[in-house]
């Protein structure tokens, strides 16, 4: 048997169409007899929602359903900022949900969402399972995924080239005048890693400078304090004067153990971070870092998400690629 329609809603619950699609809706006023029926016959039908919007010609509702992993993370809320306020320059308002990495919370946002008739989706997430993708692609609703860690055949996105920031960081270390400098990263094998890896080593080379590379598991401040005693004995036996650390989390634990061990920066090591957290300007020294304007992913991508639902461009072409900035703080010279 097939998957329920609303004409079998609408013939269980002894109603018409048109008031299945009122209740579904909230649009009209419907006795409340009528109503509990058609929700009776919903639940024993196991009618998903998202149906209606494929049977009904629907109006349009002018919302944008945005899934991310966690509100909590600090560069989710940029995002969320610029699609929000970018969202309403277009008459757009945005319903929130939560996935809080759990691919189970993430299907049941998308099926919610379907249910609300949003005219598109923006999913922030980290981690997206070829099932989901799937059910994303089955739901016909335009949709835009913002992805850093991964990248997805067929699927364009709005994202940062991370092995050319971190050329240019690399870069930028040299051009002060040091001579050797030590990388960072983490050895998850994906997306950002391997593209800020390969930008320090391609800036090394055309440099014609030696590589030196340390790899943790870790994503953390912790993560950077314990992985000081290694590298500063990796500096100090090479002459290493930098050191540039994958994101500005671990360079901050790194610096903390310099601070314990009687490292000064950047007298001493100049240490640069990635990605411009909060902090990056609070702490002291203040760290030296790349800035990547999240706000202006948020914002660029509701708009191609726009035009998609507007139909004014096909799916895009190429992957928008947005400019980073290094800010030069106290932690490097």
């Amino acid at each position: 048997m097939g998957q329920p329609t609303i004409k079998d809603v609408a013939k269980l619950a002894g109603v018409s169409i048109s008031t299945v699609s009122r209740v579904m809706n909230n649009s009209k006023p419907v006795s409340p007899e009528a109503r509990q029926k058609v929700l009776d016959a919903i639940t024993k039908l196991d009618f998903k929602p998202n149906e209606l919007a494929r049977s009904l010609v629907m109006r349009r509702s002018n919302l944008v359903g945005v899934i991310v992993e966690d509100i909590g993370i600090e560069y989710m809320a940029q995002l969320i900022r610029g699609v929000e306020e970018i969202g309403r320059v277009y008459k757009y308002d945005i319903l929130l949900q939560s996935s809080y990495g759990s691919e189970e919370a993430l299907n049941n946002s998308i099926d919610f969402l379907a249910t609300k008739q949003v005219e598109g989706l923006i999913i922030i997430t980290e981690n997206l399972t070829d099932e989901t993708l799937i059910k994303l692609r089955e739901t016909r609703i335009p949709f835009i995924l913002l992805d850093k860690y991964h990248a997805y055949k067929n699927l364009n996105t709005v994202k940062i080239d991370y092995l050319k920031e971190q050329y240019k960081l690399t870069k930028y270390l040299y051009d002060l005048g040091h001579e050797s400098v030590l990388y960072i990263g983490n050895e998850e094998d994906n997306v950002l890693n391997n593209a800020k890896l390969q930008g320090y080593n391609e800036a090394v080379n055309d440099l014609e400078k030696e590589s030196f590379v340390l790899k943790i598991d870790g994503l953390s401040s912790n993560d950077g304090y314990n992985i000081g005693k290694e590298a500063i004995n990796l500096c100090n036996e090479n002459n290493i004067t930098a050191v540039s650390l994958m994101n500005d989390e671990v360079a901050i634990g790194f610096i903390d153990y310099c601070a314990d061990h009687g490292i000064k920066v950047p007298d001493k090591l100049s240490v640069t971070g990635f990605g411009d957290a909060s902090i990056a300007s609070i702490y002291r020294p203040n760290l030296t870092t790349v800035s990547i304007p999240y706000y202006d992913i948020g914002a660029i991508a509701i708009r191609a998400l726009i035009k998609r639902i507007k139909k004014e461009d096909e799916i895009l072409l190429e992957d928008w690629v947005i400019e980073c900035n290094i800010v030069a703080r106290e932690s490097s010279k």
